[in-house]
């Protein structure tokens, strides 16, 4: 295009996403930014806008992409109610470190200021901070800065601690001809572990009697994955994964030590205490993480810390850290693999008893009803690829999925696990949707009933859009995890947890979805076939006894055991 050539503010803004290499912008059409979507209309042949339901499945579908191509994630959402509603995804992007870009119309600027119809002061509201939803908050007053500001964005996005960020388009900016044009595709960049920094670890590392590593967070590739493997190899380092960081080591390996997160295999949870060197690898260690800081004690952990992390104001922030080396993980993980390690290990025999803690942690307890749910999550392991995409929202039904499932993960060059760190409930639906829309891989959700009706709306997106995923619904007509907890420190003083269900199957159905009911263990190998073979999406609703509400015990004990204290 001649480089004096005018184009509208809008257009300018979708060009320079398609310059980022964006092909799925996820969003809630509005008044405001009319011009995008024109921009849209264009290039449709070049990215596609993908019209949600409601902009908290928008944010979840951008974020799910995010998490799954370390690239940010992009939605579109309306001033005010749309971007109020489009919160909760930004907050779980911030809290689970992944790339995001939002984009908010909004007033026109000659309004601003008024009080004007759903006028919000998105800085305030997103206000970046250690305890905000975004990394930056920006508005774009001049139509020929767009594609400054957008690059800027995707650098901040990507760089150092992943994360959302949020660009302001006020109405009549985006309406504006302008001659500017793309900037070229930013790239994340590397930030290098100290060689200093690297001996001191080696020197900790030969002092150890009993190390131990966890690796999770944002900005994992197949490459850093591979390379923590090789380092784990050489140093026969048992490996931990990060509450919902599941696919960050194979879980087949043999010095794969379990996940580090709610419902924490107890001799895994004694491991990490008693560790006398502990090595984290991109994980904030927060309070799922760290089983409420009592793993690993703040601010000076009973145990050596190494904490390796793409941001330098995470380190030190929270834990008081023997070594802090401010990586990136590509660089970390590639420098802790050429470390050189001496032929004798006193650790090796301890290395193996934590893989074999986390085999036996695989055989389950005996609970009621008729849906065993371990036999369930084997079928899963049995007939999904290896490359498919596992999604989850916030419940203890997802619990089956972390206790029992075992990842291939990065170390196999794909990313296989979406879920929410931040605890968000209604993520894993418009979370599957959106990895089969972006990669084209099977994509399968665990959800609960009250998860799934916080974002089912989202099957309609799938419908209209060609997407496929399948949705194991687990029915106990209540918000289970609360119920659990209410029955811990309210024993029988049930209030304001049951729910009332309409037919799921039904429901599915009406947007166009294959549906069925199981109801014994044996109906749901045939129904998850029938899924895979098919060309829509499907849900397969399992109605499960309330009293099977954790992997390990039931409703009644948890009852039982609180009345008796």
């Amino acid at each position: 295009m001649n480089s004096n050539a005018q184009t509208l503010g809008g257009h300018l803004l979708v060009e320079c996403l398609v310059a980022q290499g964006v092909t799925h912008a996820f969003g809630v059409p509005g008044e405001s930014f009319l011009a995008v979507l024109d921009g849209f209309h264009r290039h449709a042949e070049r990215i596609r806008f993908v019209v949600n339901r409601q902009e908290g499945g928008a944010a979840f579908m951008a974020e799910a992409v995010g998490k799954l191509t370390g690239r940010p994630g992009v939605c579109f959402v309306t001033r005010g109610p749309g971007a109020t509603a489009a919160s909760i995804g930004i907050h779980t992007a911030f809290q689970d470190s992944t790339p995001m870009v939002v984009f908010v119309g909004d007033v026109a600027s000659h309004q601003r200021d008024r009080e004007a119809f759903q006028e919000v002061e998105y800085h305030s509201f997103f206000g970046p901070s250690t305890k905000g939803m975004a990394k930056r908050v920006e508005r774009i007053d001049d139509a020929q800065r767009i594609p400054e500001y957008v690059s800027r964005a995707f650098a901040t996005a990507m760089n150092g601690r992943p994360g959302p960020v949020v660009l302001v388009l006020p109405e009549d900016m985006l309406t504006q001809p302008v001659s500017a044009r793309p900037l070229p595709r930013v790239e994340p960049v590397e930030a290098w572990s100290d060689p200093g920094a690297l001996r001191r670890l080696r020197e900790l590392l030969l002092a150890s009697q009993r190390p131990f590593v966890i690796a999770g967070g944002g900005g994992w590739t197949p490459q850093a994955a591979q390379a923590l493997q090789r380092f784990a190899e050489n140093w026969q380092l048992p490996v931990g994964n990060a509450f919902r960081f599941q696919d960050c080591f194979d879980n087949h390996h043999p010095l794969y030590a379990g996940d580090v997160g709610i419902g924490i295999n107890p001799a895994l949870a004694r491991r990490i205490r008693e560790c006398d060197l502990l090595i984290c690898l991109g994980a904030r260690l927060g309070e799922m993480t760290t089983n409420g800081y009592s793993l690993i004690e703040p601010p000076l952990p009973a145990q050596k810390l190494v904490h390796v992390h793409a941001s330098a104001e995470e380190l030190n922030r929270v834990y008081r850290a023997e070594l802090a080396i401010n990586a990136t993980m590509n660089a970390a993980a590639r420098s802790l693999e050429v470390l050189s390690a001496p032929t004798e290990l006193p650790w090796r025999d301890c290395a193996a008893a934590a893989h074999a803690d986390y085999e036996t942690n695989l055989q389950p307890q005996q609970l009621p009803g008729d849906i065993d749910m371990p036999a369930i999550v084997q079928v899963l392991q049995k007939l999904l690829p290896p490359d498919a995409v596992l999604t989850n929202g916030a419940g203890n039904f997802a619990s089956w999925l972390h206790r029992f499932y075992r990842y291939h993960g990065l170390a196999k060059g794909l990313k296989t696990q979406l879920a929410p760190t931040g605890g968000a409930m209604g993520y894993g639906v418009p979370a599957g949707i959106a990895a089969n829309l972006v990669s084209g891989r099977i994509a399968f959700t665990i959800a609960g009933d009250g998860d799934f009706l916080m974002n089912g709306q989202e099957l309609a997106t799938a419908s209209q859009h060609g997407a496929k995923s399948i949705v194991l619904l687990l029915n106990n007509g209540m918000y289970g995890t609360i119920r659990m907890h209410q029955e811990r420190e309210y024993p029988t003083h049930v209030h304001g947890t049951a729910l009332a269900n309409p037919d799921f199957v039904a429901l599915a159905r009406a947007y166009g979805w294959n549906a069925e009911r199981v109801e014994r263990t044996a109906q749901f190998e045939p129904a998850l076939r029938a899924a895979l073979a098919s060309e829509r999406g499907t849900l397969i609703e399992v109605p499960l006894d309330p009293e099977v509400i954790t992997t390990r015990v039931s409703l009644s004990t948890i009852r039982e055991q609180a009345l008796g204290r």
